[in-house]
């Protein structure tokens, strides 16, 4: 029971996130250098869909050109991988 209460915690806080994404009140590239624990296990894709001005296409189009998988968790990426999506999204 302590899990279930854990993970619907951790959806609502991912899902008030993209909200504040799609606003703009957060930046994705802040979110990116340095991820709240609550985004470690998230997929970068799925980050990427609710910034605005990011469908799918471009979301891939971006993954392909810093050679992040679509499937590529938060946590999961190296250095080097954040480095380049965050400068490749500040553009």
């Amino acid at each position: 029971m302590d899990a279930l209460n854990r993970a619907n915690e951790i959806r609502t806080k991912r899902a008030q996130l993209k909200r504040d994404l799609k606003a703009g009140r957060a930046a994705i590239h802040e979110l990116l250098m340095e991820p709240p624990s609550y985004i470690e296990t998230a997929k970068v894709f799925d980050l990427l869909l609710a910034v605005p001005k990011y469908g799918r296409v471009k979301a891939n189009k971006v993954l392909t050109q810093c050679r992040i998988s679509p499937s590529k968790t938060i946590g999961g990426l190296s250095q080097r991988q954040r480095g380049e999506l965050v400068a490749l999204l500040r553009r």
